[in-house]
């Protein structure tokens, strides 16, 4: 299969990539390297198993590269929910605008597949926890979401009027190997500045889920592979959750840190448009015979060792 992955020199992009390569992809990256680093895909790009774009889709020009395409991987975003609200028209830019340029192109290049990465905040602040697929209304609240969702529109309606064929995945918080932004990495190096103060954002209840990358990954293969409908829409993530106050202590702890004090700035999110309280219900993928691999204490365990190790070398 010659896949396409917008974003693949990135967090959850990269990860996505070292799969595809397993599973004997042929593979072209289109990055623009504002979030990526060639470093994530670079034995790839060697050994020649990918081949590297440096484009960005507001931009002409990479296009014609979309011929011969089976299927596109639609990472590239801008995954900044806490900064949206400060540039809302970037990122409508950097999310819509670049996601109706990926599908016009499928369209003038008869590409029939599109997966693309969306997120568990638009169905805002949900009444219904864990919330399924059917929930209703979805009320986002931050910029961020409202670009996701306004997205996750426009995939739906290109895929039944010109015959191509879609999953979208809304992920719970991703962690891992090559994270880059989030709270892990935020707490991770505010402790490398003070190791004695830690400053969490709102009031340290905020509950969410956390899933590892490799387990996201897996997970939407599997989805790919046994479901075949015009629109397919997943959530992906555990099935517990943590409070940003657990969080920190498992970040403390293995930092091999002590007598930590924990400042809180107060209010029971951590920012404009922060749902407090997230978990998604992934019985709809678990009918399909999958199994979350990790919990959210394990998967946030296993991310806080790996940035660490990421940070030493």
């Amino acid at each position: 299969m010659f896949s396409i992955v917008t974003g693949g020199a990135g967090f959850i992009g990269s990860n996505l990539v070292d799969a595809l390569v397993k599973k004997g992809d042929r593979i072209l990256v289109i990055d623009n390297l504002s979030a990526g680093n060639t470093d994530n895909i670079s034995e790839h790009i060697k050994s020649g198993k990918v081949e590297f774009l440096q484009a960005d889709l507001l931009s002409n020009g990479w296009e014609e590269n979309f011929s011969g395409a089976d299927r596109v991987y639609h990472i590239a975003a801008d995954p900044d929910v806490r900064a949206s609200a400060g540039i809302p028209e970037s990122v409508y830019q950097r999310n819509v605008t670049a996601t109706i340029n990926v599908l016009e192109a499928m369209r003038k290049n008869n590409v029939k597949e599109i997966v693309f990465t969306s997120t568990s905040t638009v169905y805002g602040e949900a009444e219904v926890i864990p919330t399924p697929e059917n929930y209703s209304p979805m009320i986002p609240i931050s910029i961020y979401a409202g670009t996701k969702l306004a997205c996750e529109a426009m995939i739906s309606s290109y895929a039944y009027t010109f015959g191509m064929k879609a999953w979208v995945f809304r992920f719970a918080n991703i962690i891992g190997k090559r994270s880059n932004h989030g709270v892990i990495w935020d707490f991770v190096h505010k402790l490398k500045e003070n190791p004695k103060v830690l400053e969490i954002l709102g009031d340290g209840k905020q509950s969410k889920s956390y899933f590892s990358v490799e387990a996201c990954v897996d997970a939407v293969l599997f989805a790919t592979e046994n479901s075949d409908e015009t629109f397919n829409f997943f959530n992906i993530g555990s099935e517990d959750w943590i409070s940003v106050k657990e969080l920190a202590e498992i970040v403390v702890c293995e930092s091999g840190l002590e007598d930590v004090e924990f400042r809180y700035t107060g209010g029971d999110r951590g920012w404009v448009g922060d749902v407090p309280k997230m978990q998604l219900g992934v019985d709809k993928l678990k009918n399909l015979g999958w199994k979350p691999a990790t919990n959210s204490k394990e998967s946030v365990r296993s991310a806080v060792k790996t940035l660490l190790l990421e940070m030493e070398n």
